[in-house]
């Protein structure tokens, strides 16, 4: 899944730190703004695909014109795909039984066929992932 959710700055010494206002606990800090970034997408994606694991409701993105800030604190919008992140993260093989008819087996095996390959293809194509 695809998100984008607005992230408050706030300038410290020696760097940023970084809050998602509509999560309880999402937050990180980094040394420089672009490292700010990085760090501010994986908390927020690591954040979105724990809710999705333990499938808790993730909330709605607040508008960024909406979020309050002080001082020299700034708002920008963070976005994340939890799909890369999966890819990335975990992408440990799990083990799958499945029933096929004797006579499929039997001419998919004789022409070499990779049953994982073809059933992650599959799945990828079922679920509209590339």
């Amino acid at each position: 899944m695809k998100y984008a959710y607005p992230a408050i700055f706030t300038p410290e010494q020696g760097g940023y730190s970084i809050r998602f206002p509509d999560f309880e606990n999402c937050y990180t800090s980094a040394e420089t703004l672009a490292e700010g970034m990085e760090m501010a997408n994986d908390v927020l994606c690591l954040t979105l695909y724990d809710m999705e694991e333990t499938e808790r409701p993730i909330p709605a993105a607040s508008k960024v014109r909406e979020v309050k800030v002080s001082g020299d604190e700034f708002v920008t919008l963070v976005a994340c795909d939890t799909v890369e992140y999966r890819k990335f993260y975990d992408s440990r093989a799990v083990k799958k039984t499945l029933t096929i008819p004797a006579w499929l087996n039997t001419m998919a095996e004789r022409a070499g066929v990779n049953f994982s390959m073809i059933l992650q293809v599959a799945l990828k194509q079922e679920l509209h992932i590339q």
